[in-house]
């Protein structure tokens, strides 16, 4: 049985966040993911900022990083991409980059 069978297929994605936050209009973007054995550990920013997993979640939850929603996965909150259009923004079609890597 589908849990979610009173929602449309459009906002299926949207459910499975935790939260959506509004983006303020100074809000940055994610450029690119640090990685730690195959798993996100922290985002490259717009700003060419380096961030933890935790600390993205936070900035986002204050609307500083637009774009994603907040999912968790047990204990642990971490970002995703909203849907829309393009494939291009989504966090798995960003390259993985290391701190102080900039471009």
């Amino acid at each position: 049985m589908n849990v979610n069978s009173n929602i449309p297929s459009s906002e299926l994605p949207r459910a499975a966040m935790d939260e959506i936050p509004t983006p303020r209009q100074d809000a940055l973007t994610i450029t690119g993911l640090v990685k730690e054995n195959g798993s996100i550990s922290g985002y490259r920013l717009s700003n060419d900022r380096f961030v933890s997993r935790e600390e993205g979640v936070a900035l986002a939850k204050n609307g500083q990083i637009r774009g994603v929603g907040i999912a968790h996965n047990g204990d642990t909150e971490y970002l995703k991409s909203l849907p829309d259009d393009t494939e291009d923004n989504n966090l798995s079609n960003l390259p993985t980059v290391r701190k102080g890597e900039i471009g």
